[in-house]
């Protein structure tokens, strides 16, 4: 089946109020992506290229965040069947088939939307394929009536069912596959006499059937069908993606050694051979190369990490970190908007920003780079085989030349030739028995030296 037989139209018009939010419902994150993305990047990798996203009359915000996917508006909120309606003139020369999907449904898999496709194509040329599911739990979805041969006869929705039909297993997802030369006919036929006065697009089932049209169910997981209408559904929906993000980093060849308290965002990639210890998460934007170890509670967003590197434990790379090969990052180290070079090592309490660490340096503990006047950010470079001791400032702009010394505890604030070696301290003074005058002094003017002595200070 190629792209130009295939539509979808995702129905995104909904206020989502229960989300109890500003922002749109469809536009809530599942793995740091807008939920509604995920379901078009679905749509697209199954080669749907006419994408449909039917919005409310104030739904600017979710057609800018589809873009370049058209747009309809459903002017009145009056039910399934008016909103796919809304989509009419955007497929008005369409005559394929027409996926039925829902922004708040974000999990679907390629391979559901492929097997209803295959079941429309299928010798039965069913008008109508409807995707059930088998919840565990008690719910109020509507209910798929089937044939003793398996094909579905009505779709009744939960508050028009009976007692008995409300007791069928299998329920009705809402997504839909149909055949585009029919859709807008059934349609235009489907009423609202029912208990919340709605249109209906469940009704077309009943209405195809009614004109000797066949019409069939595939069924799809329960996981992959979760509806987000609150924060505790966004919530559930977020583990199931993030153990499908977790299952596939494995599959690829990732290790994880504690799987479930890993993170990622829908846009993480790892390559093989990669260790990523417990408790790490992936902001948007990460890419770590073969063979590199993630190590426990380290946060990355926005950067990039080389084949061989070490990271953390408890590392902070912010964007535009971009981390050499077989370079290490310690503990309690930030690197923000920095080229880290090959076989670089930052092991302690530093922070890195806006700079170049040259291929081999060695940077103490306690380091910053003092990239911020107040008004804009400087750069600081740090060449090649460089060493800075621990608890030096680099105040930028400043070059660090390649091979150069900084000793330990300086404030640098001009540029150190290579090779060089800058020290920048006060003089160091020891008074001979200084400490013990000053302890005397201040225990009695505090009254404490009894207490001192006698060892009863906690």
């Amino acid at each position: 089946m190629t792209h130009d037989q295939v539509a979808a139209v995702v129905l995104a018009a909904g206020k989502g109020t229960r989300m109890k939010s500003a922002l749109p419902k469809v536009l809530h994150p599942l793995a740091n992506r807008p939920m509604i993305l995920h379901l078009l990047e679905t749509v697209r990798g199954i080669g749907v290229e006419r994408a449909v996203v039917v919005v409310s009359p104030d739904g600017g915000q979710v057609a800018d965040a589809v873009a370049p996917a058209a747009t309809a508006i459903q002017h009145e909120a009056l039910g399934t069947g008016h909103a796919v309606s809304a989509a009419r003139e955007a497929l008005a020369d369409f005559e394929g088939d027409v996926l039925v999907l829902y922004g708040d449904t974000p999990l679907i898999s390629a391979e559901t939307l492929t097997a209803m496709l295959a079941k429309r194509q299928s010798p039965a040329r069913p008008a109508v394929v409807v995707l059930g599911m088998r919840p565990v739990a008690a719910n109020e979805y509507g209910r798929l009536v089937t044939a003793a041969d398996g094909s579905l006869e009505a779709i009744v929705e939960w508050r028009d069912a009976t007692p008995a039909q409300r007791a069928l297993p299998l329920c009705n997802s809402g997504v839909m596959a149909i055949d585009g030369k029919a859709l807008f006919g059934l349609l235009d036929r489907v009423g609202n006499a029912n208990a919340k006065g709605e249109y209906y697009l469940t009704d077309i089932v009943a209405i195809a059937r009614a004109d000797g049209l066949s019409c069939a169910v595939v069924e799809g997981d329960e996981a992959e069908l979760l509806g987000v209408n609150s924060r505790i559904d966004l919530a559930a929906a977020e583990a199931v993606l993030q153990n499908r993000l977790r299952e596939q980093a494995m599959r690829d060849g990732a290790t994880l050694t504690a799987p479930e308290t890993v993170f990622f965002s829908a846009d993480t990639r790892l390559g093989k051979d990669v260790t990523v210890g417990p408790n790490v998460v992936f902001g948007p934007r990460v890419v770590v190369e073969d063979g590199a170890e993630i190590r426990a509670f380290s946060h990355l967003e926005g950067a990039k990490v080389a084949s061989g590197a070490v990271i953390g434990p408890f590392a902070r790379l912010r964007p535009g970190a971009d981390i050499g090969q077989d370079a290490h990052i310690g503990n309690f180290v930030e690197v923000k908007k920095a080229t880290v070079e090959q076989g670089a090592k930052i092991n302690h309490l530093t922070y890195i920003g806006d700079a170049r660490i040259g291929a081999g340096a060695n940077i103490g503990a306690g380091t910053i780079t003092c990239n911020y006047d107040g008004f804009e950010k400087h750069f600081t470079d740090v060449g090649a085989g460089a060493f800075i001791g621990s608890n030096s400032s680099l105040v930028a702009p400043v070059k660090i030349g390649d091979g150069a010394i900084v000793g330990a505890g300086s404030t640098v604030t001009h540029d150190v030739p290579a090779d060089g070696l800058t020290v920048v301290r006060g003089d160091e003074k020891t008074v001979e028995g200084g400490g013990r005058r000053f302890r005397a002094r201040r225990q009695l003017a505090t009254g404490q030296g009894a207490r001192r002595r006698t060892g009863s200070e906690g």
